[in-house]
């Protein structure tokens, strides 16, 4: 268990707390879950009082924006094209030096009109058109947040709004979809010289390649409305857009579809990969980017949660991220389930674990209002415990363990 020496060792009138939680998924992002549960701790009474400090984070996937933004970027606002080719408002995140473009808000599921998935006719296009936009502002490096795409196009919606062009058989252009792949029969390569003096940066923790059993179409298909005879349609255009990506003299098309991360996004990855982004860890690079090491170091506490607590996590999500950075400070994890049982929480290392679904029978992962409410029900109670005689109380029975 983390020891308490942080906590002893702190002036009696005031706990330290740092609050750095992922997004609950469906219901809350990361921003409104930490703002729920310090609104919950600083309403504690007791002896002495608690101090938050708010780090929303992300890993690369959908709420990086907002997490970037949150910390102290910019928020520049324009317009793309959907998923299915609708205008859509859109921002991205900007501190003059580093732009954080995300997927999910120009392209991805939440945007389909009426939330009806077309797993194939969904374009990544919007994704490319943000790339655009923040090349207009001359970043010295773009951040590309895959995750929570509706498309499955191998980013072929992406390059063609980059100025690639994609040709059927009677020479006409292909807007990029998962439908259109396998009508590919020629590609011109667009020359980027607004790329060569970029640093381009995959934030993913998603190891798929491009095709096969676990590839884009065959693992994330299903969620994005596809079939079992979509999915084998559409892993055989991914196949082909490779290989007609090697005819067009990209060398390493084909080894790139075999990389680990190329089949994030519905494939997006690929496309990333094949202009030259490096992939990183998306939760330690997002740690690094919001300067997780320095805020940390200010604090007695931390307060750190998911949507679920669960075997991903330990395996390396963002939590685990956190409570590895720590050090000998108390980490408190905050969720809406956990399926850890307690004797495993030593393996992050966890003091405490909270979920909501505790505190209510309903269920709370679509309702966003329910959910904030519980959670500062949870701050609060945190918070309480802190500000006992006693602090080691707040590792003891009662909600929570």
């Amino acid at each position: 268990m983390p020891s308490l020496s942080r906590m002893r060792s702190t002036a009696p009138e005031t706990v330290r707390t740092l609050i750095a939680p992922d997004k609950f998924k469906g219901s809350l992002t990361a921003a409104e879950v930490a703002d729920a549960l310090a609104t919950g701790l600083r309403s504690a009474t007791g002896q002495g009082s608690v101090h938050c400090e708010l780090l929303p984070l992300a890993d690369g996937g959908d709420g990086s924006v907002d997490a970037a933004v949150a910390s102290g970027f910019g928020r520049r606002t324009f317009t793309v094209s959907g998923p299915t080719g609708q205008p859509v408002q859109t921002y991205i995140a900007f501190d003059g030096t580093t732009a954080v473009v995300e997927v999910a808000n120009t392209c991805g599921l939440a945007l389909l009109p009426g939330r009806e998935l077309q797993p194939l006719a969904s374009s990544s296009r919007g994704f490319g058109e943000a790339i655009l936009f923040a090349l207009t502002l001359n970043p010295a490096r773009v951040v590309l947040a895959l995750g929570g795409s509706a498309s499955t196009d191998g980013g072929m919606g992406m390059l063609t709004a980059l100025g690639f062009s994609f040709l059927n058989a009677g020479g006409r252009r292909l807007y990029g979809s998962g439908r259109a792949l396998q009508q590919i029969r020629s590609i011109h390569r667009a020359a980027l010289p607004a790329l060569e003096h970029i640093e381009l940066i995959v934030a993913s923790d998603v190891s798929n390649p491009l095709y096969g059993p676990t590839g884009a179409a065959a693992v994330f298909g299903p969620q994005k409305g596809a079939s079992a005879e979509d999915i084998a349609f559409l892993d055989d255009g991914l196949r082909q857009f490779a290989a007609r990506m090697a005819d067009a003299g990209v060398d390493a098309a084909a080894g790139l579809a075999e990389y680990q991360g190329a089949g994030s996004a519905g494939g997006i990855g690929y496309a990333c990969l094949l202009l030259g982004a490096r992939q990183v860890s998306g939760a330690d690079f997002f740690l690094d980017l919001l300067d997780f090491n320095a805020r940390k170091d200010n604090c007695d506490v931390v307060i750190t949660g998911e949507g679920s607590i669960d075997e991903q996590t330990l395996a390396g999500k963002l939590p685990a991220a956190v409570a590895r950075r720590s050090g000998a400070r108390p980490i408190i994890a905050v969720a809406g389930r956990s399926l850890l049982p307690r004797e495993r929480w030593p393996e992050m290392p966890l003091a405490r674990v909270y979920t909501l679904a505790e505190y209510t029978d309903q269920d709370s992962s679509r309702n966003p209002r329910l959910s904030a409410d519980i959670l500062q029900q949870i701050g609060r109670d945190i918070g309480q415990s802190f500000l006992q005689p006693d602090r080691h109380a707040c590792f003891r029975h009662g909600p929570g363990q």
